[in-house]
């Protein structure tokens, strides 16, 4: 249940980093952390989609394993645009939390799966 939880959550969030990486391009003509920040966005949620569809629980623990290491990146790049002031106050808070949210999520998912290997 949580897994698909996590789909739809990632899902949605992949939407949202999307339409900031055309607003970061389009309106601030900021090219290199948004294409950063694009891929690893999508990447969570093409991971967590893999996952779902893993032949083996190690499968499926490595993929999870790789959606929480991007969302990580996420973070990371978020801070930055925050920092060097392509994102506002506002629009960082609302994309961290949706991250952090996630970020969570999965680690949760990945240590409940490690305990039952």
């Amino acid at each position: 249940m949580s897994n698909s939880i996590a789909y739809e959550k990632s899902k949605k969030f992949a939407v949202r980093i999307i339409r900031l990486y055309q607003h970061l391009s389009g309106s601030k003509s900021e090219y290199t952390l948004s294409k950063q920040l694009l891929r690893s966005g999508t990447s969570i949620d093409a991971n967590i989609k893999e996952a779902l569809n893993g032949q083996s629980t190690k499968d499926f623990l490595a993929k999870m394993n790789i959606a929480l290491k991007e969302a990580g990146e996420v973070e990371y790049w978020l801070e930055l645009l925050h920092e060097t002031e392509y994102l506002s106050d506002a629009e960082y808070k609302s994309m961290n939390a949706e991250c952090i949210e996630l970020i969570k999520l999965l680690t949760s998912i990945v240590k409940t799966t490690k305990s039952k290997i």
